[in-house]
């Protein structure tokens, strides 16, 4: 068993934990990750039961339909605008997290670049990272 994932946002109101060990690890360079995150990419980790994810404390939502046509429902703390994590209506088991929002941020280790194709020039992404136009297939 791994050790707890453990963060949250920056004024410690909204707070996650989780038993398990991330399934998917990216930055992503879509609109929506570069509207968010007021940079060239979003960085996340995925996990695969949303279920088993303890969340501590009231966490404002909004919807936004991805590049991929598929809703993702954000969710930030209304107290400091930290963005905490996000879930999908396609995979409603899944949660993802930003990595910035890690308590070990070092614990984010990136697999791939998703929506290169959106990518600015200006934000140079490691290029040994596997690289996918859009999202990699399941």
């Amino acid at each position: 068993m791994t050790r707890p994932y453990t963060g949250g946002c920056a004024c410690g109101a909204v707070r996650y934990t989780t038993p398990h060990a991330p399934i998917f690890q990216n930055h992503c360079q879509c609109r929506d990750c570069q509207r968010r995150s007021g940079t060239g990419h979003g960085s996340y980790l995925t996990f695969p039961a949303q279920s088993e994810m303890a969340i501590t404390g009231e966490a404002t939502t909004w919807e936004v339909a991805g590049d991929s046509g598929n809703v993702k429902r954000h969710a930030f703390c209304p107290v400091c605008g930290t963005p905490v994590f996000l879930r999908f209506a396609a995979m409603p088991e899944l949660i993802a997290v930003h990595a910035g929002s890690l308590d070990e941020p070092g614990r984010f280790a990136p697999q791939v670049l998703t929506y290169r194709v959106r990518g600015p020039a200006w934000d140079a992404i490691d290029p040994a990272l596997p690289a996918f136009e859009r999202m990699p297939p399941a």
